[in-house]
């Protein structure tokens, strides 16, 4: 008997309507993917980290091609690190290493943790720009939102008035929003981002390119009041360029592309936007999502799991005073997350994936 079947599985996996079909027709093979999603989500990216490693290190390069990366925050450091090198894995270990080393002061400005953000992307992607912007397969697509009327402040008070003004905005409807931020795709040049017309935000097209390549994926992760704004995206719109996990926080987007969404995500929904979180009502679109195939650590992976869930933000603050043992949690919970990428390998290379797969 096998370690996926002495334990409770590790995944869950959950399917669009569209690649539920496909998956009944075939089993899934890398071939079929084209499209990777990653969603906003800070140190829980740490917590899959042994899943990325699988898909992208061992899996996809068995059918090398063309292939668009799509993400918000941290997915799109994901993303900018998996395609920086021809060693995925190493990368991937270099981010988690990076961020879980990263200590702050209590009250610690955004201005500062802006400054030690730009050092983390220096070292995790520095002389590896070209590598990037030319790899072979990879087409990175970064996600941000250009910030309107208030939301255009750094300072404290006029930048959480703003904020609150669009967190009353989202709870009537979503489509508010667009009082407030555009949405900005930052796409290989070599093509366009693997998404049909997009209506439900007024949306920029700014092409990839060396000069941009950092301050997009600085500007992608700049969460308002923790990290300043990104002033002047070169290539883009003139303003100031946030999180795009404020719009896109997991990336309910429009697919369009010929297979399956390959989705490894942290949870095994999909939360529109970064001010749904606590909106239970507030659902990913069925249509939008009938191609994606959702993997994602299973309620009884994370009860194994140091504080029974994937790293945080919030453990910075659970932590205060005792940054050790929060890099001690870290740590254990990515190399936790191998087992993540093991039982994804061993349901797609013995085509029982289908055996597991509920419905998205």
């Amino acid at each position: 008997m096998t370690a996926i079947h002495r334990r409770m599985p590790a995944l869950t996996i959950r399917a669009g309507r569209r690649a539920l079909e496909r998956l009944q027709q075939k089993p899934l093979t890398p071939d079929d993917v084209h499209v990777i999603p990653g969603a906003a989500g800070g140190p829980k990216a740490l917590g899959i980290s042994g899943l990325d490693k699988a898909i992208f290190g061992d899996w996809l390069p068995r059918a090398p091609q063309e292939r668009a990366l799509i993400g918000s925050s941290i997915g799109s450091w994901r993303f900018a690190a998996i395609a920086s090198s021809d060693d995925p894995k190493a990368q991937l270990t270099t981010l988690a290493e990076l961020y879980t080393r990263q200590r702050f002061t209590k009250g610690v400005s955004a201005a500062e943790i802006s400054r030690k953000s730009v050092q983390f992307l220096e070292e995790l992607l520095g002389g590896k720009e070209e590598y990037l912007l030319d790899h072979p397969w990879y087409r990175l697509n970064i996600v941000v939102v250009r910030s309107l009327g208030l939301l255009q402040h750094d300072t404290r008070a006029r930048l959480s008035l703003g904020l609150m003004r669009a967190i009353s905005a989202n709870m009537l409807s979503r489509r508010h929003l667009g009082r407030f931020m555009e949405r900005g795709i930052v796409h290989d040049v070599r093509g366009r981002a693997p998404l049909s017309e997009l209506r439900d935000f007024p949306s920029h097209d700014v092409p990839l390119s060396r000069d941009n390549l950092l301050p997009a994926l600085l500007a992608s992760a700049s969460i308002p009041l923790i990290m300043s704004g990104v002033r002047n995206l070169p290539g883009a719109p003139e303003g100031v360029y946030r999180d795009g996990g404020l719009l896109d926080y997991h990336l309910d987007l429009p697919y369009e592309q010929p297979g399956i969404v390959l989705y490894p995500h942290f949870t095994d929904r999909v939360v529109p936007g970064w001010f749904d979180k606590t909106l239970p009502w507030r659902k990913g679109d069925a249509h939008q999502l009938q191609d994606v195939l959702l993997v994602s650590p299973s309620v009884d992976y994370l009860a194994t799991l140091p504080d029974g869930k994937l790293p945080d933000r919030k453990d910075f603050e659970r932590y205060v005073g005792d940054d050790a043992g929060r890099e001690k949690a870290w740590r254990a919970a990515i190399a936790e997350s191998e087992r993540l990428g093991d039982e994804f390998m061993e349901l797609a290379d013995n085509g029982r994936l289908l055996e597991r797969v509920q419905p998205l």
